[in-house]
């Protein structure tokens, strides 16, 4: 599900930094469409680690109630949690295959990585592309 944060921007030397509230963390970025990128990217990680631990993801707070001060901008960073685990979930698993042993043994003869070669043809089969 997509939500809306708000985010405090600031200008920083070399960019600009980002506070946001509703997770209390900060970030920066050489501009402003880095920063952006940098705050979606740091509100994804904490809220899938927050999912991950079985915690809950905080709602976002509303624009209006965020107080700024002088030189501060308040902005918005839309995030959806799920497609930002899908995009960044690299983990392995093990998996066990069970292969005819003169198959097996071809592949052990022509130097093959049979997980990799496993890994394209399910990619093939679901029409997948490398991510």
């Amino acid at each position: 599900m997509k939500q809306v944060y708000p985010i405090i921007l600031t200008k920083a030397a070399g960019g600009y930094a980002a506070y946001v509230p509703d997770f209390d963390i900060d970030t920066q970025g050489d501009s402003l469409a880095h920063i952006i990128e940098m705050a979606r990217d740091a509100i994804g990680l904490v809220g899938i680690d927050l999912q991950d631990e079985g915690k809950v993801v905080p709602a976002p707070s509303k624009p209006e109630d965020i107080q700024t001060k002088k030189g501060e901008t308040l902005s918005l960073v839309d995030i959806d949690f799920d497609q930002y685990r899908r995009a960044n979930e690299n983990r392995t698993v093990r998996r066990n295959v069970t292969l005819p042993s003169w198959l097996n043994e071809k592949a052990d003869q022509a130097g093959l990585n049979v997980s990799g070669v496993l890994q394209k043809a399910l990619k093939r089969e679901l029409n997948l592309k490398n991510r």
